[in-house]
């Protein structure tokens, strides 16, 4: 919801009425992951993708239809309807789409993402499909999914999870530090710079962060959430300012703690940290060398092989190469 929500709010502060389209459901090759979602107005404006473009068309003529009375409806394509060839779906992909009516529950759902609290939307996908409850993370079920992230589809209920927008908390104002914060902001994160040493903690070196804090990195920690929505990165490469922001980074439960530092470094830190007190099994959760192995070299592409790592680890993957086709026969 959050890529469409911009132009709902105009649409509807215009009095434009608005259908939502969302993706329940995925089968093979289909090309958005369930939860995409598409906003049609009833003058004819478009916001966001079901399909990345082959179901559309025939998306928008349901969403038109049920702005003018039409039911909420639950729409099947695949490859054994009429309509593959037609919708582009041919290629194997199977595809489950709501479209409705955006309503009260939707308009809820906007607030909370805007105010950034974390929320559950609950849609029923029975036979009378549609949005019907926000839950908040007091649902005993709720933080598990916001945790994992991705939609669930059970018992003839669609769960969908809006965590708080990922943040970054970039720990060492370093070289390598501003890109990753100029790449990171590119594809949402929001982003915090910390450093005690004020000529890192320089605002002009990080334009794109929303926040640059001039002190030390395990006292700024006790005051930032540190949850699922939270992915710590360490490039001081110094342990006064190291080992204290890892110990406070590891009391909380973030998505991702990293630090910089070669295999020599990480064995010497981790006999510090032991030392110090810290479990051996905490501190398997330190992502150390940070990054994937890309072979980077430069400033931006250590700062691309440590965000790629991060996305990674947001949706579950080791990070490598793409499932390759089948081998023959």
């Amino acid at each position: 919801m959050r890529d469409v929500m911009t132009d709902v709010k105009v649409w509807l502060e215009q009095g434009d009425p608005v259908a939502v389209a969302t993706v329940i459901s995925t089968w093979g090759s289909a090309p958005r992951p369930a939860g995409s979602r598409m906003a049609i107005s009833q003058s004819g404006k478009i916001a966001g993708s079901v399909s990345g473009g082959c179901l559309e068309g025939e998306v928008f003529e349901q969403a038109q239809a049920i702005l003018h009375g039409k039911p909420a409806s639950l729409f099947h394509y695949g490859v054994s309807d009429d309509l593959a060839w037609t919708v582009g779906l041919s290629c194997g992909g199977e595809i489950d789409v709501l479209v409705e009516p955006l309503g009260q529950v939707h308009r809820d759902l906007m607030d909370a993402l805007a105010a950034e609290h974390p929320v559950v939307l609950k849609t029923d996908v029975g036979e009378r499909p549609g949005a019907r409850q926000l839950l908040t993370p007091a649902d005993p079920t709720v933080p598990d999914l916001l945790n994992r992230e991705n939609p669930v589809r059970q018992d003839g209920v669609f769960l969908e999870p809006f965590p708080r927008p990922p943040e970054l908390l970039i720990f060492g104002g370093s070289h390598v530090a501003i890109p990753l914060a100029r790449m990171a902001s590119a594809i949402g994160f929001r982003v915090t710079v910390v450093d005690a040493r004020s000529k890192f903690a320089d605002r002009e070196r990080f334009p794109e962060a929303r926040r640059v804090i001039h002190a030390w990195p395990d006292e700024v920690l006790k005051d930032l959430p540190m949850d699922g929505s939270s992915y710590v990165v360490i490039l001081t490469h110094d342990p006064k300012f190291d080992d204290p922001t890892i110990i406070a980074a590891l009391r909380g439960q973030p998505r991702y703690i990293g630090a910089i530092g070669s295999k020599k470094t990480h064995r010497d830190r981790v006999a510090r940290l032991v030392k110090a007190g810290v479990n051996p099994s905490e501190i398997d959760r330190v992502h150390a060398p940070i990054g994937l192995d890309l072979g980077a070299q430069t400033a931006e592409e250590t700062a691309l092989a440590i965000l790629a790592q991060m996305v990674a680890v947001r949706h579950g993957k080791q990070g490598g190469p793409m499932p390759g086709p089948a081998a023959a026969a």
